[in-house]
């Protein structure tokens, strides 16, 4: 078993309470369409942009920490 933990972004999330589409989110943040599509419907990831989670962070206006879902430690 992996020591790694996973976690799910919460693009979706943030997108509908927002009222955009995933194609919305990225002209908005400026990360690439299939990048934000990827990060989206992953149900777990080990590893993730840092830069790109920077500027869906501002662009919900939300902290890193809250697009991040653990969902196996």
């Amino acid at each position: 078993m992996s020591n790694n933990g996973l976690v799910r972004l919460k693009i979706k999330e943030f997108a509908a309470r927002e009222g955009w589409t995933l194609k919305q989110v990225a002209d908005k943040s400026g990360v690439a369409y299939g990048t934000i599509k990827t990060y989206a419907v992953s149900p777990g990831m080990a590893m993730a942009d840092i830069n790109a989670l920077r500027k869906l962070a501002i662009t919900f206006d939300i902290l890193i920490e809250d697009l991040l879902e653990v969902v196996q430690e």
